[in-house]
């Protein structure tokens, strides 16, 4: 699968997509796994993924999730959701409306998460 096909018909979740993209493409080499559910962003492991919860989720839903994963907690209260799945390791979930949310602060969050994967 690619990303066109795993955005087919939710064209603002692709333009997220993108900037997303785009921006780990500046900090630096990253491979790119669709699955059904999510994107990855991946070096030696994954340090970025995003995905649709209006596939899994009805009514007002944003279009788009980004989760991050980071070795502290991150305190900006931008983040609808951060979990601690294994000791030391953190998961931090933004849910996306627009582009311009993608700012300085979360492509500093993105090259923090970038440079742990590698």
């Amino acid at each position: 699968m690619t990303p066109e096909t795993f955005f087919e018909g939710r064209e603002q979740a692709k333009q997220l997509f993108d900037k997303i993209q785009s921006a780990i493409t500046v900090i630096g080499q990253a491979e790119v796994r669709v699955t059904k559910s999510q994107i990855a962003f991946r070096r030696q492991r994954a340090f970025a993924w995003v995905w649709m919860p209006g596939r899994y989720l009805q009514g007002d839903v944003a279009p788009l999730v980004l989760t991050v994963g980071l070795r502290r907690r991150d305190a900006s209260p931008r983040w609808k959701e951060i979990v601690e799945p294994v000791p030391g390791r953190y998961t931090h979930h933004l849910e996306l409306h627009a582009v311009a949310e993608i700012d300085g602060e979360i492509r500093d969050r993105l090259r923090e998460a970038w440079e742990l994967a590698g």
